[in-house]
């Protein structure tokens, strides 16, 4: 049964859209979290730490919607240019050396000054455990969009909260590549294909909604928005369960 397997090549029934789909959810709710503080994407810097299939997508939606990015990292370490960075001539110097070491006109910073770097937005999509009890305090951020999972402890998550950064959460953030997975499923058990826009459109759906009812949960219990997330998810088991009683 093909479509159970997500993540396939187009060729044998994947998705148009899934590759780009965590980065491009990452800026979905990031455009709302910017909404909600009342910042324009045009006034957004954006630093995004790794730059895979997450980062690199990130980076890019993020850019279309007028962002300006200003800090990059690999594995290698990070390049820094206030001004902004040229995506264009980033993803050439990536393809031809893999790597963002000696791309020109940036400065260079290692990866750990690159989480301490002044902006908007801060995207960790690299590691686990990025942002800890000994950084938190030095994260210039307003907003933390973590792309990966779990790039912040909870000691992390304390700090940010009590220094007002907006964190929005792993499990919302990323949840754009999981969410075209299952409309690759769809799609499957359709035996219909839907064009990218239209994937992409019905993306954007999910995250801008899933983002409003977390925000919702998080404003009516006066937490952050990683325990709103967690108690929206709880009460909707819960819900399930009462519904089917003692079926499985």
């Amino acid at each position: 049964v093909p479509p159970v397997v997500t993540g396939k090549p187009l060729s044998i029934g994947g998705s148009e859209g899934r590759s780009e789909a965590t980065g491009r959810g990452v800026m979905f709710v990031t455009i709302e979290a910017l909404r909600h503080l009342g910042i324009a994407p045009e006034d957004a810097t954006v630093v995004v730490q790794g730059y895979g299939n997450v980062g690199s997508n990130a980076a890019k939606c993020l850019a279309e919607m007028g962002c300006t990015i200003v800090g990059l990292s690999d594995v290698h370490g990070g390049i820094y240019n206030p001004n902004g960075i040229d995506l264009a001539v980033v993803n050439a110097h990536m393809l031809e050396t893999r790597t963002l070491q000696h791309v020109p006109g940036v400065e260079r910073v290692t990866n750990d000054e690159l989480l301490m770097l002044p902006c908007t937005v801060l995207v960790p999509a690299a590691l686990e455990n990025q942002i800890t009890a000994q950084n938190a305090g030095k994260v210039k951020a307003t907003i933390v969009a973590e792309g990966a999972n779990g790039p912040t402890t909870p000691e992390a998550d304390v700090i940010l909260r009590q220094n007002g950064v907006f964190l929005i959460p792993d499990v919302l953030a990323n949840a754009g590549g999981v969410t075209v997975s299952y409309f690759e499923w769809v799609q499957g058990l359709q035996s219909f294909l839907w064009k990218e826009a239209e994937v992409n459109a019905k993306l954007r759906e999910v995250m801008v909604r899933s983002f409003a009812e977390v925000l919702a949960k998080a404003t009516e219990m006066g937490t952050d928005m990683r325990m709103g997330a967690y108690l929206l998810a709880v009460a909707k088991v819960v819900q399930a369960i009462e519904a089917r009683g003692i079926y499985p």
